[in-house]
């Protein structure tokens, strides 16, 4: 079974036998290279082999990838996303400083933030269908997904609540961590019954938010009122947590990529992936935090 993030869905990642690509063990007997997409040809096919960066999956009995030079590491991972993300802050802070939402800027300062949102999103899907990582395109992705959500910060801030754009951001953080811990834990378990289950209630999720939204261009005021009110609140709830379950699926295809040798080039998609879940996460929670403290 492919990854649910379309970054990694395309790559060698998924392992398709066992927990749908997930904690997979191959078959017995069967050789190493076939089962890992990264192990280098003519090495013997050792299926116990060990690997330094490989999680500690003895329990499974998860064969361990052979050691290979240029594999990507957790460091990579972490370097990387703090590149991605760090652009996401240095162009939302910048968009928020340069494109006031003053009544008398506000439909230049909108117009903006829609063309960039628009061509992060196609520089997002130029990056997942393309057969290699490249920095250039995930860092403009970054920059544009930026000047959006500075602009889209900027007018919380200014209309509903000045300290709703810190305590989105803390949220983001907390669950963030929380995930994290849950995951190293063990408290969640990323098997082929949780990957239906997020992969089914993403796209219902998706699905009503397109309907409202059309019927919110086509018919004026709230649409369906799913993004406001009450029902704004639950369904603003089951984003963050839909958002915490790709978290989950992130974390796993990333240890998948280390401990099967990922190249170390592969540690930009890790980035991209993570930041383009952390940016769904931080705006469901200024959505449900805008409804919250727009009723105080």
């Amino acid at each position: 079974m492919r990854s649910s993030n379309p970054v990694f869905s395309r790559r060698g990642f998924s392992r398709d036998n066992g927990y749908a690509g997930f904690n997979a063990t191959p078959q017995a007997g069967a050789p190493a290279a076939g089962a890992n997409p990264y192990a280098q040809q003519g090495t013997a096919a050792n299926p116990y082999a060990t690997n330094p960066y490989a999680q500690p999956d003895a329990q499974l009995g998860a064969p361990q990838a052979p050691v290979r030079s240029g594999a990507m590491t957790i460091d990579d991972v972490v370097t990387r996303t703090g590149m991605t993300l760090g652009t996401v802050v240095l162009t939302a802070a910048l968009s928020w400083a340069l494109l006031p939402v003053d009544q008398a800027n506000i439909g230049k300062s909108y117009g903006i933030a829609v063309g960039a949102a628009l061509v992060a999103f196609v520089l997002a899907l130029v990056q997942s269908f393309k057969r290699k990582a490249s920095p250039p395109v995930i860092l403009a992705y970054a920059a544009f997904e930026g000047v959006f959500l500075g602009v889209i910060s900027s007018a919380v801030s200014t209309y509903i609540s000045p300290g709703t754009v810190m305590q989105a951001v803390m949220g983001t953080m907390c669950v963030f961590a929380g995930v994290l811990l849950a995951y190293k834990m063990r408290w969640i378990r990323v098997t082929r019954r949780f990957y239906g289950f997020v992969m089914a209630a993403a796209v219902g999720f998706l699905l009503l938010m397109v309907v409202n939204l059309l019927f919110t261009v086509f018919g004026g005021g709230d649409g369906l009122g799913f993004r406001s009110g009450g029902l704004g609140i639950l369904f603003g709830v089951i984003g963050i947590i839909l958002g915490a379950c790709f978290l989950a699926l992130d974390f796993k295809q990333v240890e998948d990529g280390i401990a099967y040798g990922a190249p170390r080039e592969e540690s930009w998609l890790a980035a991209f992936g993570l930041t383009m879940t952390l940016v769904w996460i931080y705006l469901e929670m200024l959505r449900l935090l805008s409804i919250l403290n727009g009723d105080d």
